[in-house]
């Protein structure tokens, strides 16, 4: 079973999909996707479903989503070819014979039972933290690589289109954070590597689409002064300046502050490798 969660919601056993069209189905199918192989309880799908307000009849109306979604599986099992297009997803243990085996009921909730290496959100963990380790130990390009395969995995905002509640919600926020720290450590080693050209276009969109993000705003300033165009890092950063102070109140903090005024004299350090803000401007 592949399930897929970085992007519009998806699920499929071989070619089949069992995603269910109605909206409460949908987020069942989601909450205990995101928990491949864990028990979810009845009480956070109910707080899921219906929040604070319940209705009496919330566990025989959750059952009723529960079977709905084993009556797709089952119709995947009757159906499926095996047809794996991501190495790294295990098909259904062989015990798996029967959509109860797929979709359990355990003492107090449901359980999804296939590997959690199954979702596109547990692979894109598991490669951005090898990145991230492969940086810590000094292996930029391999670090970056990794890094690259896991935003790759990337189809859009998580869940897309599926409405969360209060649980959904802090998965999807938790998710997101992820996403930008790999966001912020790809770039950085691309910085590291040289490779400010390559990324400029990336860094110019994103810092569009976060007009507060101070950190992906250096990285740009710095991209666009090595690439010869130090007017428009410094525009950059004034347009920074300009929205901090007028919806927050803020100042730009002093580490980009320092690379503002680097760029305006032309520091030599800001030509070498290095990271949004280089070392030896950071150590001064």
């Amino acid at each position: 079973m592949e399930i897929a969660l970085l992007g519009p919601l998806g699920a499929r056993i071989g070619q089949s999909s069992v995603v269910p069209s109605a909206a409460k189905p949908r987020k069942v199918l989601a909450l205990l996707g995101l928990d491949c192989g864990r028990p979810v309880s009845v009480s956070v799908l109910v707080d899921e479903l219906w929040g604070d307000r319940p209705p009496r009849s919330a566990e025989a109306t959750l059952h009723t989503y529960v079977k709905q979604l084993r009556r797709l599986i089952a119709h995947a099992l009757d159906s499926d070819v095996p047809s794996w297009s991501v190495p790294e997803v295990a098909p259904l243990p062989a015990q798996a014979v029967g959509p109860r085996d797929v979709l359990r009921r355990v003492p107090g909730g449901y359980l999804l039972d296939v590997p959690a290496a199954s979702t596109d959100a547990a692979r894109f963990e598991r490669l951005a933290t090898a990145g991230r380790h492969a940086l810590e130990a000094g292996m930029v390009a391999e670090g970056c690589a990794l890094l690259v395969r896991a935003l790759r995995l990337w189809r859009g905002p998580v869940l897309a289109d599926v409405e969360p509640g209060f649980v959904l919600r802090s998965e999807v926020l938790r998710l997101d954070e992820l996403r930008m720290a790999a966001f912020e450590e790809r770039f950085d080693a691309e910085l590291r590597l040289g490779r400010h050209r390559a990324v400029l276009g990336e860094l110019a969109s994103l810092a569009s689409r976060f007009p507060l993000h101070e950190t992906l705003h250096a990285q740009l300033i710095l991209a666009l002064h090595r690439c010869g165009r130090s007017w428009q890092a410094l525009e950059t950063f004034r347009t920074l300046h300009r929205t901090l102070v007028d919806e927050m109140g803020l100042e730009p903090s002093p580490r980009l502050q320092e690379l503002h005024a680097a760029v305006l004299r032309g520091d030599p350090a800001l030509e070498s490798g290095g990271t949004s803000l280089p070392r030896p401007l950071a150590a001064r």
